[in-house]
């Protein structure tokens, strides 16, 4: 098995956060568990408008703060090349390339490639929510080890909605999940999940999240009471409850993300076993 390089795209923008640790504790965790033969290198793409070449073989774009809507920023369109570039490798290469988008990632590149509305919502989404499985999602090996619905983090104040059809079924994307179902709601469930390509993947929510993280950040002092001003006690209290729940967030994390490196490097190795073969 050779090296596999992997590119993590940090797009926090200086802001403090549990993301980019959680995600480089995963990829920790599948090198020394599964002994593979992993390096990584760390973009931060919005504070310093650092993007990665086609030099790696997986690229993991975080979450972040602020809004996801067009903007002139430089990265951005940096951003959007690098995106394009690796779809257009993937349709012209055997070794492919392969992507997992996060929340404001995720939102970046659904408008970028015209797959669903992007708008603001009517108020912040923020806690422990459960995901519902559509019938694509259903048969998504990626979510086979999580229940229907599963349970996730969810931060944001942006959402996708009205999906394009057509579009989708150019490109060949497929919608794995849809937001919490909200009977006394009058408004289209949000998209929280989509496959783009057989290689590149995308979730709203929050997978790299673990409970231990989670509940530090939530036991601060200014954060308890941040969150009881602004969603109240009641929320506060389930999301503390949720976070120990080992069936709830601490699955999710063990499942989605890890999965998508193994399903990557497996792809990766055979591809490179069939050229030596060959």
């Amino acid at each position: 098995m050779s090296l596999v390089k992997i590119a993590v795209l940090d797009m926090n923008n200086n802001h403090a956060n549990e993301g980019m640790r959680c995600i480089l504790h995963i990829i920790r965790n599948v090198q020394g568990n599964d002994h593979a033969e992993l390096a990584f290198d760390v973009f931060d793409v919005r504070a310093n408008n650092e993007l990665p070449d086609l030099d790696y073989d997986i690229y993991i774009s975080s979450g972040g703060p602020g809004s996801p809507m067009a903007s002139s920023d430089e990265w951005e369109s940096r951003y959007f090349e690098l995106i394009d570039q690796i779809f257009d490798w993937n349709a012209h290469n055997d070794r492919k390339k392969f992507v997992f988008l996060i929340c404001h990632s995720f939102q970046l590149v659904v408008r970028h490639l015209g797959l669903g509305l992007l708008s603001r919502r009517k108020s912040t989404s923020f806690g422990i929510f459960p995901v519902h499985k559509t019938d694509e999602g259903d048969s998504e090996t990626l979510l086979e080890g999580l229940p229907d619905p599963f349970f996730a983090v969810d931060s944001r104040d942006y959402q996708i909605t009205s999906p394009d059809a057509e579009r989708m079924t150019e490109m060949g994307a497929d919608i794995l999940c849809l937001e919490k179902i909200r009977p006394h709601v009058l408004l289209d469930r949000a998209v929280m999940a989509m496959r783009f390509s057989p290689e590149i993947i995308g979730t709203q929510f929050h997978p790299e999240a673990d409970n231990e993280g989670m509940l530090r950040y939530f036991l601060q002092p200014e954060k308890r009471n941040h969150i009881v001003l602004n969603f109240g006690q009641e929320k506060y209290d389930d999301m503390v409850s949720y976070l120990q729940d080992p069936d709830k967030i601490p699955l999710t994390e063990s499942v989605i993300l890890p999965g998508f490196l193994r399903q990557a490097i497996r792809s990766l190795s055979s591809t490179v076993e069939e050229h030596e073969v060959a």
